[in-house]
């Protein structure tokens, strides 16, 4: 197959192309930046130098589309809007879109967070690609909106709860490394600014709260469900650790353990540990680890997510997504350890 990453000069797109090189199913593999058009890939990521002798094109999407099998979107928010309907029009079995553009269903959702949306009708073609949770629902799909970062985390936390029944709405804390601010340097991932720092940002109301609320009401049932998402930067690169809290009916806490591990039981990259998880043990990889408790008085519950960033949270939940649409193996290319010590 040929695979086709539009706007793959950021750190998203290095890790996408990373995997893909190493893919037995991927025959291909074409890059398009037009910042970095012209320049070898190992040049920009060097994670890929003794993969691939390849260099950026300048191609426009719809042309670099024409032929292709699959084709990621690793643009800008807003970016994938504009070029989407043209690469759908190409014909290629699957478009997988990293950014936030198509992810929530709910236009209310997403006008509260993102403003109004530009392209409605290009949106509806996608479908949410949270591959832990929708597995086999993926299959045959044509346009796949890829979860954000702590999203992710935030999702695989709270999925099991709709089981429980709370008494009061999810708290989630979550930090992130600086990988997830871009490639391009910025006051807030400069490095004397972020070592031996820690602090919030977009206190009540990051974006990604519209893709964590949109899916934790539809699996509660209630229209009205809601959810906190709390952000913070750490002094760190890679991974996002989360802990969320919340209040259950009496005697029921006792029960999360059961239903977390219920709601992944066969799901190849979702480990329920009996310890709290580590975040240097999921970076570099696809896989995300959980843990969850209840108080002993039974009526508060923790459940803890680790991810990294970069290949849960984005590339590597994009190609198994795609691996499951196109009825591939769903661990293809993504079994790889992590690094430790990182």
């Amino acid at each position: 197959m040929k695979a086709v990453v539009i706007g793959a000069a950021g750190y998203a797109g290095g890790e996408l192309l990373r995997l893909l090189l190493q893919h037995p199913d991927i025959e291909r593999v074409e890059a398009t930046s037009r910042s970095q058009a012209g320049k070898p890939l190992g040049d920009v990521h060097p994670a890929v130098a003794e993969l691939t002798d390849a260099r950026f094109s300048a191609t426009a999407p719809a042309d670099a589309a024409r032929g292709a099998d699959v084709v990621f979107l690793a643009l800008e928010h807003g970016e994938s809007s504009k070029v989407a309907g043209d690469i759908l029009a190409q014909g290629p079995a699957l478009v997988v879109d990293l950014a936030a553009d198509c992810r929530v269903i709910d236009q209310a959702l997403h006008a509260r967070f993102y403003g109004p949306h530009p392209a409605p009708d290009v949106a509806a073609q996608f479908v949410y690609g949270l591959a832990d949770i929708e597995g086999e629902r993926l299959r045959g799909a044509r346009a796949i909106a890829a979860p954000g970062c702590f999203a992710t985390a935030a999702q695989l936390a709270l999925y099991p709860l709709a089981r429980l029944g709370l008494e009061t709405a999810p708290a989630l804390f979550a930090v992130t490394g600086s990988s997830g601010a871009g490639a391009q340097p910025k006051p807030t991932t400069h490095h004397p600014a972020r070592a031996h720092n820690l602090f919030a940002y977009s206190v009540l109301g990051h974006r990604h709260e519209a893709e964590m609320l949109g899916m934790w009401r539809r699996w509660s049932g209630d229209e009205r469900a809601a959810a906190r998402l709390i952000t913070h930067s750490g002094p760190f690169v890679r991974g996002i650790h989360l802990t969320l809290h919340a209040r259950v009916p009496a005697g029921s806490a006792a029960r999360i353990n059961d239903c977390v591990r219920s709601a992944y039981h066969g799901r190849p990259f979702v480990r329920v540990l009996d310890r709290p998880p580590e975040l240097t043990h999921v970076v570099g990889t696809n896989y995300a680890h959980l843990h969850a408790v209840g108080s002993d008085e039974g009526d508060e519950i923790v459940v803890l997510a680790v991810i990294d960033n970069l290949v849960k949270g984005a590339a590597g939940q994009a190609l198994q997504a795609m691996n499951l649409a196109l009825g591939l193996p769903e661990t293809a290319g993504l079994r790889g350890g992590s690094v430790f010590p990182c």
